[in-house]
């Protein structure tokens, strides 16, 4: 999962006092939301692309690059809202939901550095936060094929 970042980018990142960080962005879909849950981990919300993030501070840990590896991220949210935790009562905990986070600059928040789209699961919920883990099924620990003939379940043709 190699990263091609624009050269401002790289720029910015590479100074010791930059004007800006980068922002996260998140786009949170699920079969049951008429429209995506859109945040950026920021106190002031942002357009990008034509849609609206809302400012919501947010701790998330980037997708790792390691080889051989599926990539796992980790999001946290503040249980703050109501509506938030009625939403993952009524949704099984979230299943089946798809979070894409990317990263932008507030100063060209049409570009779009960095983008992953990742499946959420095994969400957490205290008084305090809501926390989730984003990845990937792990396609090579499914079996193969569904059914096997064994002498203990096709005795006919052994």
């Amino acid at each position: 999962m190699a990263r091609t970042y624009s050269s401002e980018f790289k720029s910015t990142l590479a100074q010791v006092s930059a004007p800006e960080a980068p922002l996260v962005i998140l786009e949170i879909n699920h079969p049951d939301l008429a429209t995506p849950v859109r945040v950026v981990n920021d106190t002031q919300n942002i357009t990008s692309n034509g849609d609206l993030y809302v400012g919501v501070p947010f701790r998330c840990t980037l997708p790792d690059d390691f080889e051989n590896q599926l990539p796992k991220a980790r999001l946290s949210v503040d249980n703050s809202s109501r509506e938030l935790m009625y939403w993952i009562e009524t949704s099984n905990g979230g299943s089946g939901s798809t979070v894409t986070m990317s990263q932008i600059m507030r100063s060209r928040p049409d570009t779009v550095e960095w983008s992953i789209t990742m499946n959420l699961y095994n969400v957490n919920c205290s008084m305090n936060e809501i926390s989730g883990e984003l990845g990937y099924e792990n396609l090579f620990s499914r079996k193969a094929i569904a059914l096997q003939y064994r002498p203990s379940n096709s005795p006919g043709i052994f």
